[in-house]
């Protein structure tokens, strides 16, 4: 078991998840973060502290979608290990389903 970020990120980006995860497996995109299953220790520690409950565990039927995505952008992302500001915006985006083909950007972020 690993854990996955799900479009319920994007646009939010919240990054509390980032500040207690123990091994840095966030990695950040322009306007959501992934998980590199590679490196997450499946502690579960991050999942309750996401707002918008955008973290899974991949054992959740149909999330083999974001497993793969979540491993993919990790290898080209750069690594987020502090928190940093959320979104202006990001409450406006909390909840709004399907935001995956209307908002995703494979554009990496800043890093830490």
């Amino acid at each position: 078991m690993t854990f996955v970020v799900t479009d319920a990120c994007i646009k939010c980006k919240y990054m509390d998840c980032v500040e207690v995860c123990p091994v840095d497996c966030f990695y950040e995109g322009e306007n959501m973060l992934v998980i590199d299953p590679d490196i997450c220790i499946d502690c579960g520690v991050c999942e309750p502290e996401c707002p918008p409950e955008a973290i899974k565990p991949d054992t959740e039927p149909g999330l083999e979608r974001w497993l793969t995505l979540n491993a993919d952008y990790s290898k080209s992302w750069p690594n987020i290990t502090r928190k940093g500001t959320a979104p202006a915006d990001a409450k406006e985006f909390e909840g709004v389903p399907d935001k995956f083909d209307k908002y995703f950007s494979d554009k990496p972020g800043s890093g830490s």
